[in-house]
Formats: C-alpha cells, sequence, structure tokens
C-alpha cells in the first residue's frame, strides 16, 4: 500500500476544496461585489450576502464534501475505521 499516493490525493483534495472556498469568501464577497450586489437575494445585495452569510455556507459544504471524498479515499487504501 502506498500511503504517499493517499496522502498527494488527501492534499490535493484540501487544495481543490480551500481554493474554491478562497475564491467565494474574496471573489464574491470583495473583488466581484459591485457586479453582484445589482442582483438582490432575501432583499439584500448579492454580494453584501456572500460576505456576510455565502461564504460560511459554502465552507460548511465544503466541509461535508470533503468528509465523502475522504471516506471513498479511505475505503480504497484500506485505512477507513
Amino acid at each position: 500500500m502506498d500511503m504517499k499516493e493517499y496522502w498527494k490525493k488527501n492534499v490535493g483534495y484540501m487544495i481543490v476544496l480551500l481554493s474554491i472556498w478562497a475564491i467565494v469568501s474574496y471573489g464574491c464577497g470583495i473583488l466581484f461585489v459591485e457586479p453582484l450586489n445589482t442582483i438582490k437575494m432575501g432583499g439584500f445585495p448579492l454580494g453584501f450576502w456572500f460576505a456576510q452569510q455565502g461564504s460560511i455556507y459554502v465552507f460548511v459544504v465544503l466541509i461535508f464534501v470533503y468528509y465523502l471524498l475522504m471516506q471513498r479515499l479511505d475505503r480504497k487504501f484500506d485505512v477507513h475505521e
């Protein structure tokens, strides 16, 4: 069993998922806030919503996705509990 391959995939998952979170939180909350503010969500500008709530929701979803990916990876490398 090659644990280097396991950790390479694990770190790859973390890099991709944290990059998505950074893009959503920084991009939608700061960089693209003006164009997003032209769209309303629940009575609030979408850029404001992403800065206050959206990035947190995305992070929670990414945690769940990471959990599912790691379950599959652990089973593949036979390191599950």
